[in-house]
C-alpha cells in the first residue's frame, strides 16, 4: 500500500532524489582543496595524489551510461538504491583509509555514483506532474553543480576541526540516509525498456574512455608531446571508432547512436563538454591560484577555509538560479537560458583572466559563474529530457552528464599544462599562467555560445510525447496501486 500511496506525492520523492544527489555532488570536490594535505599525510607524490581525482572521474565516466542505461531496463527506483550503496560503500572504505592506492581504490567505487544524475533525472520524468518536470530537472541538475561549488567552501572547516577523513564521513551519513529513503518512499518505474546489455559496448566504452582521461591527467607530468600521451589518445581514437560501430550494428545498444544525432541530442553535449571544461578547471585551480603567496606578486596568501569562502558566490547563485531556470526556460525558452548563462560565465572567466587582483573582483566573477552554471545546467538538462523518447531519458541524461565528465577531465589537464608551464623559480607559477588559463576557458565558453545558438527551438514533438507519456503513466500508476491494494 505505501508504494500506491507515495506514486501520487511526488514531493517526498523530490526530496530523496535532492538528497542523494547532493552527497554524490559533495563528494565531486571536496578532496580538491585538500589535496596537499592527503599527500603529505600518507606521504606520497603530487603525481600520484592527482589520482584520488582521476580514479573518480574514470569511474563515474564509465558507470554513468552503463547504469544509466540498465536502470532504464531492470527499473529506475533499484538501481538508484544498487547505486547509492555503491556510493556509501566507497566512503567507508575512503574513511578507513591509510595508503594512497586503498584511497584511490574507494574514490573509483565512488565513481559509481555518477549515476545518481540519470537516475534521478528518469525518476523525475516518470513521477512528476508534467507541468512540473522542467522545473525538477532544473533543480537536480542545478544542486548537481551546486555541491561541486559547496564542497570547496565546507573542505576547510572539516579538515580543521576534524581531518580529511571526515570528508568521506559525512557524505556516508547523506548517502545512507538517502539509500534508506529511496527503498522506502521511491516508487519503482512504470516505463521500462526490455532487453540486454552489450557487454562488448560497454567493454569498448570503458576502454576508450580509459585511454583518454588518462592520456589528458596525466599529459602535463609526461608532456603531451610524448609518446605514452601520443599512444593513448591514438588508443582512444580506435576503441572509440570500433565502439561507434559496435554500437551502429547492435540491435540493442548501449548507448543509441540514432538518438545521439538528434540535434537536440548533440548540441547540448557539445554545449555540456565546454562547460565542463571550464566547471572542473576552476574548482581545481581557483583554489590554487587563492592559496598562492602574496609575496609572488599575484596570490592572495589565503587559507584552505579562506579560499572558499571566495567561491560562496559560486554556491549560493548557481543553486538559486538552477531554481529559476525552470521558471526562465517556461516563459523564454531553454536555449535562452543556456545561451544567457554562457554570457554570464563568458563574463566571470573573462575577469578571472584579465582582473584578478582585488578581492572584490574575485567575488563579482565567482558570483557571476554561479549564475551562469544554474542557468545552463538546469536548461541543458531539461532539453536533452524534451528531446528524447521517456525509455531513454535515463541513457540520454546520463552521456550529457558523462561528457560533462569528460570535458571537465580534458580541461583540468589543459589548463594544468598552461598554468605550469610557466613555474617561477619559487615553485609557483607566473601570473601569466593563470591569466592564459582563465583565457582559455573564455574561449572555451565563446564556443559554446557559438554551439548553442544551434540547439533547436521546437519541442513540440518532445512536449507532445511527454504529455502521452504522463498520461499512459497515471494508467499505469492506477493498475499498480489497485494491484497492490489487493494484495
Amino acid at each position: 500500500m505505501i508504494r500506491s500511496i507515495k506514486r501520487s506525492d511526488y514531493r517526498i520523492t523530490y526530496l530523496v532524489l535532492l538528497l542523494g544527489v547532493t552527497a554524490y555532488a559533495l563528494l565531486q570536490s571536496l578532496v580538491t582543496p585538500v589535496l596537499p594535505t592527503i599527500q603529505h599525510d600518507l606521504h606520497t607524490s603530487q603525481g600520484t595524489a592527482t589520482w584520488v581525482l582521476t580514479a573518480y572521474l574514470l569511474s563515474a565516466s564509465i558507470f554513468t551510461p552503463i547504469l544509466g542505461r540498465v536502470g532504464d531496463m531492470v527499473g529506475k527506483e533499484r538501481m538508484l538504491v544498487v547505486t547509492l550503496l555503491a556510493l556509501a560503500a566507497g566512503s567507508v572504505l575512503a574513511g578507513l583509509a591509510h595508503s594512497i592506492g586503498v584511497l584511490i581504490l574507494a574514490r573509483a567505487i565512488q565513481g559509481i555514483g555518477g549515476a545518481v544524475l540519470p537516475l534521478s533525472f528518469g525518476i523525475v520524468r516518470d513521477e512528476f506532474p508534467a507541468i512540473k518536470v522542467a522545473t525538477g530537472v532544473g533543480v537536480v541538475a542545478a544542486m548537481a553543480a551546486v555541491g561541486g561549488g559547496a564542497g570547496i567552501v565546507l573542505a576547510g572547516p572539516i579538515v580543521n576541526s576534524l581531518n580529511y577523513h571526515w570528508l568521506f564521513w559525512i557524505p556516508l551519513i547523506i548517502t545512507l540516509i538517502a539509500a534508506v529513503c529511496a527503498h522506502l518512499f521511491v516508487p519503482e518505474s512504470p516505463v521500462r525498456t526490455p532487453g540486454r546489455i552489450s557487454w562488448l559496448a560497454a567493454v569498448l566504452l570503458s576502454g576508450w574512455l580509459v585511454a583518454l582521461l588518462v592520456a589528458v591527467s596525466e599529459a602535463p607530468r609526461w608532456g603531451w608531446g610524448s609518446s605514452k600521451v601520443i599512444g593513448l589518445i591514438a588508443l582512444a581514437v580506435v576503441v572509440g571508432v570500433a565502439w561507434v560501430v559496435v554500437e551502429l550494428r547492435a540491435r540493442e545498444p548501449l548507448i543509441d547512436m540514432h538518438m545521439m544525432r538528434v540535434p537536440a541530442v548533440w548540441t547540448n553535449n557539445l554545449v555540456a563538454f565546454l562547460f565542463g571544461i571550464g566547471m572542473y578547471s576552476v574548482i581545481a585551480f581557483l583554489p590554487q591560484f587563492l592559496q598562492t603567496p602574496k609575496s609572488t606578486g599575484y596570490g592572495f596568501g589565503a587559507s584552505i577555509i579562506q579560499s572558499g569562502l571566495y567561491l560562496l558566490p559560486l554556491t549560493v547563485t548557481m543553486f538559486a538560479f538552477g531554481m529559476l531556470s525552470g521558471r526562465i526556460a517556461a516563459r523564454y525558452g531553454s536555449k535562452a537560458a543556456v545561451i544567457v548563462g554562457s554570457f554570464f560565465s563568458l563574463g566571470a572567466y573573462l575577469m578571472l583572466a584579465f582582473a584578478h587582483s582585488e578581492s572584490w573582483e574575485i567575488y563579482v566573477a565567482s558570483t557571476l559563474l554561479g549564475v551562469g552554471l544554474g542557468l545552463a545546467f538546469s536548461a541543458m538538462s531539461n532539453l536533452i529530457v524534451q528531446a528524447v523518447p521517456p525509455a531513454q531519458t535515463g541513457v540520454a541524461s546520463g552521456m550529457n552528464a558523462n561528457i560533462r565528465t569528460i570535458g571537465g577531465a580534458v580541461g583540468a589537464a589543459v589548463m594544468s599544462s598552461i598554468v605550469t608551464s610557466t613555474l617561477l623559480h619559487s615553485g609557483y607559477p607566473a601570473a601569466r599562467g593563470y591569466t592564459y588559463g582563465f583565457a582559455f576557458l573564455a574561449a572555451m565558453t565563446l564556443v559554446a555560445i557559438v554551439a548553442s545558438i544551434f540547439i533547436p527551438t521546437s519541442t513540440s514533438t518532445a512536449a507532445r510525447d511527454d504529455h502521452e507519456h504522463h498520461l499512459q503513466n497515471a494508467e499505469l500508476a492506477l493498475v499498480a496501486g489497485g494491484t497492490i491494494a489487493e494484495e
